[in-house]
């Protein structure tokens, strides 16, 4: 069974539907379309509030013109060993410049989740009973420091001063 988790919790009544041949969208539910479908839709239609799926051979920047009438893009993980994903999910943010829901689909792994937060993904279709089990208990595997920057800032531990937390970016103490 798929749960969406968010930093505050499981999602109740989420309406984004990966379509398959036994699944299909129904009712109030909307289907996050594939790539190429979902600029069909758009080239077609004035339509706003579209979802699309990216898979890991898409390419990304194809969303460019498109982006404004997304309220969600979900970037596909088909296996653990499969990070495109996180190119994806950094492009959007970071070059792109993708304000609405980022959602990580497929493989999520509970090891996984603190990276993909890092690279702007806000929303997980959970599957995995480890990974379920950890969300629910509210226990994410930590990274305490991080060499490089992100979509989103690492954070300092209290005490430790103002701003983001980058090895990288410390000084010694004599400096």
């Amino acid at each position: 069974m798929t749960k969406i988790w968010r930093e505050t919790g499981f999602v109740e009544g989420d309406p984004w539907v990966v379509e398959t041949e036994e699944r299909k969208a129904e009712g109030d539910e909307k289907p996050l379309l594939t790539l190429d479908a979902l600029i069909e839709k758009a080239d077609a239609s004035n339509d706003v509030g579209l979802g699309v799926l990216v898979k890991p051979g898409d390419d990304v920047r194809r969303l460019e013109p498109y982006l404004y009438r997304l309220e969600i893009v979900a970037v596909e993980f088909p296996a653990f060993s499969d990070g495109r994903a996180f190119s994806h999910a950094t492009l959007l943010r970071e070059r792109l410049n993708y304000k609405n829901e980022l959602r990580a689909v497929g493989d999520v792994l509970i090891d996984q989740v603190p990276l993909m937060l890092r690279t702007g993904i806000d929303s997980f279709a959970v599957t995995n009973a480890t990974a379920l089990k950890r969300l629910a208990e509210r226990r994410l595997p930590g990274i305490a420091e991080h060499y490089q920057p992100a979509a989103r800032p690492a954070e300092r531990p209290q005490g430790e001063g103002e701003g983001a937390a980058y090895a990288w970016r410390r000084r010694s103490a004599a400096s």
